[in-house]
C-alpha cells in the first residue's frame, strides 16, 4: 500500500514539473523584448500617419534607447505638438484593434516598382541600395491595412504592448540619410516601456532633468556663455573659471601624481604628422585644416597622442625608464557636425586629463590596474556612479595586424577581470589605433554619461618608429596606453553642473560663502569679516547693495551659494557667526575660527 502512495507521489512530482517547464517555455514564447515593442510602436506611429495624411512619405523608424521614431516627409504641411496628440490617439485605437503583424516576402525589382508606384520614393531608395549590395529579395511587416519594408522582428499581435506604457514626446528636424545636401524630414521621437509606471519614472526624470539642464544653470550662475561667432566653443565666465580651474587642480592630484610628467606640445602640426599617426586617412573630417599656400598643409590639433609620440622619440630610453607618463590638459579641437553640439557636453573646443603612457609589455596589466584603481576614486568623490564598463573592439576600418589587435584586447578584457569589474562587449567601437575601456557613470538622478577611456594601442609607436634598449641590449617598441580619466573637462562640467544642479560641493562652490549687510552701517564689518575669510582661503561675495535683507537673502538662496552670513547689530556686537547653511531653514551659531576651520577641512576633503 505505502509503495503504492510512493509512486503516486513520485508520479504528481513528474507531472507537476512537466507543468512548470510547459508554463516556462509558454512565458519564454510570449516574452516579448522592449526593442522589439518599440520597433513596432515604430510602425504602429507610421500607420497613423499614414491613416491622418495619406500622402506622407515614410523614409526608416527604429528603435532607440529609450524608444523609438520614424523620419516622415510632410511635403508642405508643418506638424506641431497638438498633432502628435493626434498621432498617439489613433496608434492607442490601433493598439486596441488586436492586429497581428504578419511577415511577407517580395522580389526586390517588384518591391523597387511597387515603391516607386505609391510616391515611396525613400523607401525605394532603400531598396535601390540593397539590391546595390546583391540582396534579392526583401522583406515586409503587415499591421492591419498597413505594409512596411522591415526586417523584423515585431510583437505578434498588438495586445502584447500595454496601455500607457508609451508616449510621443518631441519633434526634431533630420536630413534624410544623415546628409546636410537631403531634404530635412519630420522625426518624430517616442518614448516606450514595458509599464505604465515606468513610462512615467521616466517621465519624472526628464522633467527633472530639465531642471538641471546645464546650459540653464551655466547662465543663471553666469558659469558660461555660447556664442554665434565661435559655435561649439564655450567662453568661460569668472565663475565657469573658477569651476574649470578647481577641476584642473583636481587632475593634477588624482589624475595625475607625482608619477606623470606634464608637457605642452603646438596646436599646430604638419599635415605630415598626421599622415604618420593614420589621422589624416581615418579622422581627416573631424579636424579643422588649414590649407596653406606654400602647399605645407596645417592639421589643428584634436588630440595630443602623435605630439607625445615625438616627445618620447627624442630621446633614447631604457627598459629601465618605463613606464614614462606624458601628460597634457591643452585645448584641443574637433570639427563636431553643428547639429550634434550641446552646450558643455558637445563642443568644439575640449580639454581632457589626456596622458600617453609608454610601457613594456610586461607593464601593461599592472599600469591598466592602477588606472582603473584611479577612476574607482575620482568617481567616489563626485558621487558619482560606475554603472557600465564596455570594452570596444576592433572596428571595421582599422590600423594595423589582427594579431597585434586580439593580443590588445586580451590584455584589456583580462585587466578587467583582474579588477573583478563586469563588462560588455561593444564590438566594432574601439578606436582606429587601438581597443579600448569606456566606462560610463550615473549621475544623482540615474542618466548615464560616457566619462573616462583607457585605450590600448601597439600601432602608432610602430607607425613613429619608437624604441626603447631591453635588458639584452636590444631594440624593441613600446606600448602606448591612451587615457583620460575624467575626459574632457568641458564635458565633465557640463554632467556635474547638472548632477549638482547647481549646489556644487564646497570646493567646488565659484562663491563659498556669502557675506550679506543688513545696513548701510554694517558695511564697515561686513567688508572686514569677508576680508578675513578671504585671507583664510575662502571664495567670498559680499552683497552691500542699498535692498532688503530678505531679497539678498532670496538672490544667495537661488545662487545655491554653501554658506551665508548675515551681519547685523547682533552680529558686530558678538565673537559669534549665524551661519545659514544651503537648503537650511535656520540659522546656526559657531565662532569665526571654527566657521573657517570647518570650510577649509570641507574644501581639502573635496567635499
Amino acid at each position: 500500500m505505502s509503495t503504492k502512495i510512493n509512486q503516486k507521489n513520485l508520479q504528481q512530482k513528474k507531472d507537476l514539473k512537466e507543468v512548470k517547464k510547459v508554463k516556462a517555455k509558454q512565458k519564454e514564447k510570449n516574452t516579448v523584448s522592449i526593442e522589439t515593442k518599440r520597433h513596432s510602436l515604430s510602425h504602429l506611429l507610421a500607420y497613423a500617419v499614414k491613416e491622418l495624411w495619406p500622402q506622407a512619405k515614410l523614409s526608416i523608424g527604429p528603435a532607440i534607447d529609450v524608444g523609438f521614431y520614424y523620419d516622415i516627409d510632410f511635403g508642405e504641411r508643418k506638424i506641431s505638438d497638438a498633432d502628435l496628440k493626434m498621432i498617439e490617439k489613433k496608434m492607442v485605437y490601433l493598439i486596441k484593434q488586436n492586429l497581428s503583424f504578419e511577415r511577407s516576402e517580395q522580389k526586390i525589382a517588384e518591391a523597387i516598382s511597387a515603391e516607386q508606384k505609391i510616391g515611396e520614393i525613400y523607401k525605394a531608395e532603400l531598396i535601390s541600395d540593397l539590391a546595390a549590395g546583391g540582396e534579392t529579395i526583401v522583406s515586409y511587416y503587415t499591421v492591419g491595412k498597413f505594409k512596411d519594408l522591415c526586417r523584423g522582428p515585431h510583437v505578434a499581435n498588438t495586445n502584447q504592448i500595454k496601455a500607457g506604457s508609451f508616449k510621443l514626446n518631441k519633434l526634431a528636424g533630420a536630413y534624410w540619410r544623415g546628409d546636410e545636401k537631403n531634404k530635412m524630414l519630420t522625426r518624430i521621437y517616442g518614448l516606450a516601456f514595458e509599464t505604465r509606471e515606468e513610462l512615467n519614472d521616466y517621465l519624472k526624470m526628464i522633467a527633472e532633468a530639465e531642471k538641471r539642464d546645464h546650459r540653464k544653470i551655466g547662465k543663471e550662475q553666469n558659469l558660461f556663455m555660447i556664442h554665434e561667432y565661435a559655435p561649439g566653443i564655450p567662453f568661460f565666465l569668472p565663475k565657469g573659471m573658477i569651476i574649470l580651474q578647481e577641476l584642473l587642480k583636481f587632475t593634477r592630484k588624482y589624475s595625475y601624481d607625482d608619477g606623470y610628467q606634464e608637457v605642452r606640445t603646438p596646436q599646430l602640426l604638419n599635415a605630415e604628422l598626421w599622415k604618420t599617426s593614420g589621422h589624416w586617412e581615418h579622422y581627416q573630417e573631424d579636424m579643422f585644416i588649414l590649407h596653406q599656400a606654400d602647399g605645407h598643409d596645417l592639421g589643428i590639433k584634436p588630440m595630443n597622442c602623435p605630439a607625445h609620440m615625438l616627445v618620447f622619440k627624442r630621446d633614447p630610453h631604457s627598459y629601465r625608464d618605463l613606464p614614462i607618463r606624458l601628460a597634457e590638459t591643452t585645448t584641443l579641437y574637433r570639427n563636431e557636425k553643428s547639429g550634434e553640439l550641446l552646450g558643455l557636453v558637445r563642443v568644439r573646443s575640449l580639454s581632457q586629463d589626456d596622458t600617453h603612457i609608454f610601457v613594456r609589455p610586461d607593464q601593461i596589466l599592472s599600469e591598466i590596474a592602477i588606472l582603473l584603481e584611479k577612476v574607482k576614486k575620482i568617481y567616489q568623490i563626485f558621487n558619482l556612479q560606475i554603472d557600465k564598463i564596455y570594452l570596444s573592439t576592433r572596428p571595421e576600418k582599422f590600423m594595423g595586424e589582427k594579431k597585434a589587435w586580439d593580443q590588445a584586447e586580451a590584455n584589456l578584457k583580462t585587466a578587467l577581470e583582474n579588477a573583478k569589474l563586469n563588462y560588455e562587449i561593444n564590438a566594432g567601437d574601439g578606436a582606429f589605433y587601438g581597443p579600448k575601456i569606456d566606462i560610463n557613470v550615473k549621475d544623482a538622478i540615474g542618466r548615464q554619461w560616457q566619462l573616462a577611456t583607457i585605450q590600448l594601442d601597439f600601432q602608432l609607436p610602430k607607425r613613429f618608429d619608437l624604441h626603447y634598449i631591453d635588458q639584452h641590449g636590444q631594440k624593441q617598441t613600446p606600448i602606448v596606453i591612451h587615457r583620460a580619466l575624467l575626459g574632457s573637462l568641458e564635458r565633465f562640467m557640463g554632467v556635474i553642473i547638472e548632477h549638482y544642479a547647481g549646489a556644487f560641493p564646497v570646493w567646488l562652490s565659484p562663491v563659498q560663502v556669502k557675506v550679506i549687510s543688513v545696513a548701510e552701517a554694517h558695511i564697515s564689518a561686513a567688508q572686514e569679516l569677508s576680508q578675513e575669510l578671504k585671507t583664510a582661503g575662502l571664495r567670498v561675495e559680499l552683497d552691500a547693495e542699498n535692498e532688503t535683507v530678505g531679497n539678498k537673502i532670496r538672490k544667495a538662496i537661488n545662487e545655491k551659494v554653501p554658506y551665508m552670513l548675515v551681519i547685523g547689530d547682533q552680529e558686530i556686537a558678538s565673537p559669534i557667526l549665524n551661519v545659514r547653511d544651503r537648503g537650511a531653514q535656520k540659522t546656526r551659531k559657531i565662532t569665526r575660527d571654527k566657521f573657517i576651520a570647518e570650510a577649509l577641512k570641507k574644501i581639502e576633503n573635496h567635499q
